[in-house]
């Protein structure tokens, strides 16, 4: 009998401003639908804790997409990692205690974004604001609110060529908490 293995998946641009609604308790059904299991949301920005059979992240990100593009109409990124690559991006940023909590920001990327792509990006200049590219996670520090950054999941998706999605980490640290319960 296979093991299951924790997931943490990420939908990107949905319930904001009453475009792309899904309520979180549908989603939650849909997932259990799916075979998922022990399924918990957070907040209604479609964050989702859940278990099922070992597989790679995109395959998983892709079951869910296509069933919400089935299920509701519209195509939403999904981003999927494992409990323990999860732990271990929470483990690396490298702006803890050099910023303060409430000013850091993690983007997490569908893949590792190719090396000259990084390389272009990492040589420009948003200071105050400012961030580091570590495999499929972009650490933010952003001065004031995230929503007045340049660096937004449409600059990184641009530059790097990669999906994105971006969460507070108040949120991040709230979510790894949840997937160890």
């Amino acid at each position: 009998m296979n093991e299951n293995t924790k997931y943490i998946s990420l939908l990107r641009g949905i319930n904001v401003g009453g475009k792309r609604k899904i309520l979180m308790a549908d989603l939650k059904d849909m997932y259990a639908d799916l075979g998922f299991t022990n399924c918990k949301s957070y907040i209604q920005s479609g964050n989702v804790i859940f278990d099922y059979q070992k597989c790679p992240n995109h395959e998983v990100a892709l079951i869910i997409s296509q069933n919400i593009l089935k299920k509701y109409g519209f195509e939403v990124p999904v981003i999927v990692r494992t409990q323990e690559e999860w732990q271990q991006s929470v483990q690396t940023n490298p702006y803890i205690g050099i910023h303060e909590n409430k000013n850091l920001c993690l983007t997490f990327l569908n893949e590792n974004p190719k090396e000259d792509l990084i390389k272009t990006i990492s040589a420009l200049n948003f200071e105050p604001d400012c961030f580091q590219i570590i495999h499929k996670d972009i650490f933010i520090y952003c001065s004031g609110p995230y929503h007045k950054t340049k660096l937004s999941n449409q600059f990184f998706e641009s530059k790097l060529k990669v999906k994105a999605t971006s969460r507070n980490w108040n949120t991040v640290l709230k979510l790894l908490e949840l997937s160890a319960t």
